[in-house]
């Protein structure tokens, strides 16, 4: 008979962790307000409160299968249920431990929250990648997640927590924050495959093309994008005061202007680079028999040669949509709309839950769309064996 396998490593690996952090790290920060240090208080603190008690037996049950249960699907059914109660019980507990009638109490969720919270994750994500689910199963999984967060969001059961009180006290100005980080990141995206696009086959087409421009979008990738934003501020400044049309167009110095332009600069490589590679990839055979069959060169490009070459096209435009998204809250400098505003508002004020506000958003869009995008490109790369 086959032997039993051994105690899963990954499994040993989130279970010492989860351990540690509920042992020595706070499971939440009660501040007076949201500026002092506050006190911190351990999960085993809580136990008073039935729902902590209730996790706590659940992460037991979830070490247990993350060690020894070799059902993937009963691994996850396991995780998920214990982040739905990590989600809950952290309303809960934060909305005990703050004093009755204070508007100044700020309740923030410790280290063993977050790394808690990481643990699920991964033991979540690696049940979902042994059990090969299908690209649009994968979307339908974070749609999912998604979903049990938002359900969460909306019923007031996190509202004591400090992150939520932030977004209470501004949530117009995050509306219009989260539209404007949306607009940049996409609509930088959208300009630079507009203009990558044709450079990208011009490269592939004119070799001696492809040997100046590719070492130049290089070397504008070596560019820290702080140093890139004040590079473009000082021609943008002049061109807004000796143009008109460009200053009513809202070109200046500061503001959007910049930063989308450096998002384009640096969206530029990966998507050339990508289309010179995919058509590379191209069997020349094809080529041969579409021009044998009278298509001109144009046709051959739009009918067979995109096509074919577009998994990989994407592949590149997956990679400076995450780092756009990343980029915009830099942008926020400059004067640049997007999360990166509630980032620095609260590293200026020391207010690490307006920290929060703008870093959560941000990693749960990249992440987001990545999954999407990975899913969409593997399932092409399945339509085109």
């Amino acid at each position: 008979m086959r032997a039993t396998r051994a105690i899963d490593r990954l499994g040993v690996v989130l279970t010492a962790a989860g351990v540690i952090a509920t042992a020595f790290m706070p499971f939440i920060i009660v501040k007076a307000n949201r500026i002092v240090a506050g006190k911190p208080m351990l999960l085993t603190q809580l136990l008073g409160q039935p729902v902590a008690l209730a996790l706590l037996v659940l992460l037991m049950a979830t070490a247990l299968a993350a060690l020894f249960l070799r059902g993937d699907r009963a691994r996850l059914a396991v995780a998920t249920l214990a982040l739905a109660l990590l989600l809950l019980t952290i309303g809960l507990v934060s909305t005990a431990a703050t004093p009755p009638g204070s508007t100044a109490a700020r309740i923030t969720p410790g280290g063993a929250f977050w790394a808690l919270l990481a643990v699920l994750g991964l033991l979540a994500s690696d049940a979902l990648v042994k059990l090969r689910l299908t690209p649009w199963m994968r979307i339908a999984a974070l749609v999912f997640y998604g979903a049990l967060l938002f359900s969460f969001l909306v019923s007031g059961v996190l509202d004591s927590l400090s992150i939520m009180k932030e977004f209470a006290t501004r949530a117009d100005q995050f509306r219009n924050e989260a539209v404007g980080h949306l607009l940049l990141a996409f609509g930088s995206v959208a300009i630079a495959i507009m203009l990558a696009l044709p450079l990208g086959v011009l490269c592939f087409w004119v070799p001696k093309l492809r040997a100046v421009v590719l070492p130049t979008l290089s070397l504008i990738q070596t560019i820290p994008s702080l140093a890139l934003f004040g590079l473009l501020m000082l021609p943008l400044s002049y061109i807004a005061t000796h143009v008109p049309l460009a200053a009513s167009l809202g070109i200046r110095g500061i503001g959007t202007a910049p930063a989308l332009i450096a998002l384009v600069l640096y969206s530029l490589l990966p998507i050339v680079a990508n289309t010179v590679v995919g058509l590379g990839g191209v069997d020349p055979a094809v080529r041969d028999a579409a021009a044998g069959m009278g298509l001109t060169r144009w046709r051959i490009l739009t009918g067979i040669d995109l096509p074919l070459a577009f998994p990989v096209i994407l592949t590149g435009i997956r990679v400076v949509l995450v780092q756009a998204i990343g980029l915009v809250t830099v942008a926020a400098l400059i004067g640049g709309n997007g999360f990166g505003i509630f980032i620095f508002q609260g590293l200026g004020q020391t207010a690490m839950d307006l920290v929060l506000l703008g870093a959560v958003p941000t990693v749960f869009l990249a992440f987001s769309s990545a999954v999407i995008l990975d899913a969409v490109i593997d399932s092409l790369h399945g339509s085109n064996p």
